[in-house]
């Protein structure tokens, strides 16, 4: 097809479409003349795909590029490849010389070794726990085991249903775009699910009428 017809049932304009094959997100088309490429179903799914990162996961060019360059490595592992997935995404939070911040650190630290949670030293979502401790005690709401039993079982058991969906014995390609809908995507869903249970909730418990 050509880059029109691309555009079409992509859904983006050629203009975008350019822009993603300069930023090396998107191949080059193969050249059927001097001023014209063709393109295949390959470039319609990598662009639905880069779409999706883009639009709904929010992420930056520079970090689709790399997890897209990771993708296409086939000497990275899928775990390998969530770990580059995970710092890819972020956020990666400013770290400050706080004793606060310092002790939200080691509480989160201990937490993920009492969970026995194979998780990474620099993972951004150690940080980004942190921070959230930090925030909640300075509101007054201090952080007990109690409180995150909940969200532990919660984030488990779905970290769980996601893997568990990817085939590790299918094709490469197939198993990646699982990998990130589960990481990225579904992310949004949770979030999206979460505020709407909650609301729910409310309603249940706070309605006078």
């Amino acid at each position: 097809m050509q880059i029109s017809e691309l555009s079409d049932r992509s859904g983006l304009t050629v203009q975008t479409i350019k822009f993603y094959i300069r930023e090396e997100l998107l191949p080059r088309g193969t050249a059927a003349g001097a001023t014209r490429a063709e393109y295949g179903a390959g470039h319609l799914e990598r662009l639905r795909l880069i779409r999706a990162l883009r639009e709904v996961g929010d992420l930056p060019v520079a970090a689709i590029r790399r997890i897209l360059a990771a993708m296409e490595n086939d000497g990275v592992g899928l775990h390998e490849l969530f770990g580059t997935t995970q710092h890819a995404i972020g956020p990666h939070v400013a770290v400050p010389d706080d004793p606060h911040w310092r002790a939200a650190r080691q509480d989160v630290d201990a937490l993920v070794r009492e969970l026995g949670w194979q998780v990474g030293q620099r993972a951004p979502a150690r940080d980004l726990l942190a921070r959230a401790f930090v925030a909640l005690r300075r509101l007054g709401f201090p952080i007990t085991l109690t409180d995150l039993r909940p969200y532990v079982r919660a984030a488990a058991d779905m970290a769980e249903h996601e893997i568990g969906r990817i085939v590790r014995d299918g094709p490469r390609a197939r198993s990646v775009q699982a990998m990130l809908v589960s990481t990225v995507l579904y992310e949004q869903v949770l979030t999206a699910l979460h505020r709407l249970a909650q609301e729910d909730a409310a309603a249940r418990h706070f309605d006078e009428n």
